[in-house]
């Protein structure tokens, strides 16, 4: 199955699906790659209308779960707080393959699959 172009809504409502499962989440950056792996309890979004500049996102993803994520020693270690954010603009593209999410914003490139 090739990938699938989603609204928010879409994406928001297959993503909600997978409360309860384990998931990973893949986040590609330049010359970065991060992993962190979750048993995800919801899934929210959070609106940030009072921003000061644009390094603080005006919409975020808010995946919530315990979890791991890979340090600089490619070990895992516990993720700080209970909560994966990924920030939101405009421009997001979202799509699924049948089998993992995959989410472009400026930032990066996030791709979400169950563990």
């Amino acid at each position: 199955m090739g990938q699938q172009s989603l609204s928010i809504e879409e994406f928001n409502e297959k993503l909600k699906s997978w409360t309860g499962k384990n998931i990973k989440i893949t986040k590609k950056e330049i010359n970065d790659l991060d992993e962190t792996v979750m048993a995800l309890t919801s899934v929210s979004y959070t609106n940030n209308t009072r921003r000061i500049d644009d390094y603080v996102p005006e919409h975020s993803l808010m995946l919530n779960g315990e979890g791991e994520i890979e340090n600089e020693d490619d070990e895992m270690e516990p993720l700080p707080a209970p909560i994966y954010e990924i920030p939101l603009n405009d421009e997001a593209e979202y799509s699924f393959n049948g089998t993992s999410f995959s989410l472009k914003t400026d930032r990066g490139t996030y791709s979400i699959e169950q563990e």
